[in-house]
């Protein structure tokens, strides 16, 4: 009897020593970020929520031709004046925080941009989507005679905010969603308004293990409190393409509805109503060293 007793008891604190260093690996498990939500930082005329691992170097080309509206003769705007293109390098400094600087034709505006994503997506939903915060400071570098009589380097500026939450549902599917905060020190009063608040939906449809789907829609909202009495209100931006990536390269192709390149300018100065003629093809370009 005492025999049987003793066996029991073992038995007892065996399984629940078992029971334990189960419990101390189930404590040990960490919830790990969704892999590759988005192939590259950029998406067409939007940011992503993707943002390379630390030590970082990202180098960029943005290109968008002229328009399609003349067919033929000038192979769909390829060929044709006006186009726009931008250079710029990003870093990540630290884990999930990069900075980065351009350069655009258009106005040889400087930008300095800015990159947080606060939380990722994890794959057991610990974090359902990810969140970014997004900024943009750009410097208008036209000659002084451009800003008038009035001149001050202040004038110059330009700046951009953003909001972005994605959620990647499955190894094919991620969309975003984000809301903006536009704003111009000085602009024509004939055309443009200072502020504008804006929301974008974008995302990507992986079809294969390098090549994806991609769209994007950037919609600028006509709040009346927001609103130059004197000026236009701009346009929606419209565009969808195709991505091709590897490990430590992205290549966009696109049609889309805007010549800017910069955010703020792609809020506040489109004036191109949605039509055929007014589309561009565009590429973007990322290279990563790490």
């Amino acid at each position: 009897m005492k025999k049987s007793i003793t066996i029991l008891l073992l038995s007892f604190f065996t399984l629940a020593l078992f029971a334990q260093e189960e419990s101390t690996v189930a404590e040990k498990v960490v919830d790990k970020p969704v892999r590759q939500p988005f192939e590259s930082a950029y998406l067409i005329d939007n940011q992503t929520t993707y943002i390379p691992y630390v030590n970082t170097l990202e180098y960029v080309i943005q290109h968008k031709f002229g328009t399609v509206e003349n067919g033929i003769s000038d192979l769909f705007g390829i060929y044709a004046p006006g186009a726009n293109v931008r250079i710029g390098f990003n870093y990540v400094f630290f884990k999930n925080v990069q900075l980065g600087w351009g350069l655009t034709k258009n106005n040889f505006t400087n930008d300095f941009n800015a990159k947080w994503t606060i939380f990722e997506q994890t794959r057991n939903n610990t974090f359902p989507v990810a969140l970014t915060l997004y900024g943009v400071a750009g410097i208008n570098g036209q000659p002084k005679d451009y800003f008038g009589k009035d001149y001050s380097f202040m004038g110059r500026m330009s700046y951009f905010g953003q909001v972005i939450a994605s959620r990647k549902f499955n190894e094919e599917l991620t969309l975003q969603v984000a809301a903006s905060f536009s704003h111009f020190n000085m602009v024509d009063r004939t055309l443009s308004d200072f502020d504008k608040v804006g929301v974008h939906v974008n995302g990507r449809y992986k079809f294969s293990p390098t090549m994806s789907v991609i769209f994007n829609y950037d919609q600028p909202l006509p709040l009346l409190i927001l609103r130059n009495k004197d000026g236009q209100n701009s346009s929606p931006n419209v565009a969808a393409g195709i991505e091709i990536s590897t490990s430590t390269h992205a290549f966009q192709i696109y049609a889309g509805q805007q010549s800017a390149i910069l955010p703020q300018n792609m809020m506040l100065m489109n004036y191109n109503p949605f039509a055929v003629k007014n589309f561009a093809i565009g590429f973007t370009i990322t290279r990563l060293w790490n």
